[in-house]
């Protein structure tokens, strides 16, 4: 049986792509239809002839396969059916967005969208059924890895629950302890499809990863700090030796200049979009107890910077007079009505726009975090000040691959990675990624406070060796 899965294994990137190849053809087939028996004949200009609608059932198919990439709509057998339908039909949203503005740019006018509402609900359905159908297929194929855990000294910060939790794709059989006999270890672990290496001492997991790659074992790893530097290190092949070069100075003066120049172009956008929102918020907030419109609060930027975050006001006024400085719950009672609407669609970020605009923080970066509970943190996690090499971000690496409840460790690895590998495109890439996340229930959940205090009492910080 385990022969029989690495012999599909092969072939795993070809089905996946097949499924990619059919979406793609449907899609731009409904999208041929609309434009060849529409929109080219409704242009008041000269019509587009064969050379020139191919070009744009082609432009629409690229603009198709850069937001499907973008937000994960290929991602047959990785993501959940309602998370990966989602990615999809956000992708196709903005595709048609884009292919709209396209139409009204060459007709000169706006045209009427009359064709192009019904397409995409042609669209919709045909992706739901399509993906439904092949998700069957592809789980039939290729079921739950039967998987052997290895943990660490601390029950790996509930990554067993996280990996439970997605029984679809992933099945642990059997856990045990890096401490044992690692003969014993190896032997089992050649029973199962994969192993998950935890976080244990440098020495253990190189040995276990070592054999790993000699037998042909996939292997997950759960990294550390000294990892996530060393893995965004420049090859320097000078010498006969291979040497990794981190230079570790955080974005150099030409990246500081393009990240404040696209700051305040997308700031200044977003303030003209969103000012709708302001207005509605602002009533919103004044008819419920007549209080302040915007919340102020000191957090941590740049260089352990203080700043004043400017946020809607979502909780009572002094709310934290009686509970003193504390991070919110699922089910605070604190929270306004309207509160919960800004918080679930993190719409109470928004005034942060004017922080971008003073210089105080970036659209892409860390969260800013509070210096007391950034102090709290830094006593268990002392590296996690590494996060301030650059400015807190309105969104960033660990606010879209995270969630809202995701530990401080993970976060700290999450943005050293940003840091590390730092572009001008990354940024644009979780910029786009954003909308996504901000309906996504599993990451605006609010923080447990027994997890917090569990996950706080059971971290043992351990040296990267």
């Amino acid at each position: 049986m385990k022969r029989n899965r690495k012999t599909r294994e092969r072939y795993k990137r070809l089905i996946k792509l097949s499924f990619a190849a059919v979406m793609l053809l449907g899609l731009c087939m409904l999208y041929a239809v609309a434009w060849s028996g529409y929109y080219n004949k409704a242009i008041l200009q000269m019509p587009f002839y064969r050379r020139g609608n191919w070009m744009m059932i082609l432009i629409y198919g690229i603009l198709l396969v850069f937001f499907m990439n973008t937000y994960g709509g290929f991602k047959i057998g990785y993501l959940k059916n309602g998370n990966l339908i989602y990615s999809q039909i956000m992708a196709v949203l903005f595709t048609n967005l884009v292919t709209y503005l396209q139409v009204a740019v060459i007709d000169r006018r706006l045209v009427n969208p009359a064709y192009l509402l019904p397409m995409t609900g042609l669209e919709l359905i045909f992706i739901v059924v399509w993906t439904m159908i092949f998700q069957m297929i592809y789980r039939n194929m290729f079921p739950p890895r039967r998987m052997l855990f290895i943990e660490g000294d601390r029950k790996d910060y509930h990554l067993m629950d996280k990996i439970n939790a997605r029984e679809d794709k992933y099945q642990i059989c059997e856990v045990v302890s890096y401490k044992k006999n690692l003969e014993t270890i190896k032997k089992k672990m050649e029973l199962y499809d994969a192993v998950v290496i935890g976080d244990m001492p440098s020495h253990e997991r190189n040995l276990l990863l070592k054999y790993c790659y000699i037998s042909g074992i996939r292997s997950y790893s759960v990294p550390k700090i000294s990892d996530v530097l060393l893995r965004s290190s420049d090859e320097l092949n000078l010498f006969d030796t291979p040497l990794l070069l981190s230079r570790n100075m955080g974005l150099s003066v030409e990246q500081e200049w393009m990240k404040r120049a696209e700051d305040l172009l997308i700031a200044t956008l977003m303030l003209l979009v969103f000012s709708p929102i302001f207005v509605l918020a602002a009533v919103g907030i004044k008819c419920t107890d007549r209080g302040p419109v915007f919340y102020k609060q000191e957090r941590l930027t740049k260089d352990g910077k203080h700043f004043m975050i400017y946020k809607f006001r979502t909780m009572v006024v002094d709310a934290e007079k009686m509970s003193g400085p504390v991070l919110a719950s699922e089910r605070d009672p604190r929270i306004l009505p309207i509160g919960k609407i800004l918080r679930a669609t993190r719409m109470d970020e928004l005034p942060q726009i004017l922080n971008i605009l003073k210089g105080e923080m970036s659209l892409v970066g860390p969260r800013p975090e509070r210096p007391e509970l950034a102090a709290e943190i830094e006593r268990e996690i002392p590296e996690f000040r590494y996060r301030l090499k650059v400015k807190a971000g309105l969104t960033g690496f660990a606010q879209v691959y995270g969630k809202y409840n995701t530990n401080s460790y993970d976060k700290l690895k999450l943005d050293l990675m940003y840091i590390r590998k730092y572009s001008l495109m990354l940024d644009l890439k979780l910029i786009l990624m954003t909308p996504k996340i901000m309906f996504l229930k599993e990451s605006t959940e609010g923080v447990s406070i027994e997890s917090e205090i569990s996950d706080r009492n059971q971290y043992d910080r351990r040296k990267d060796g």
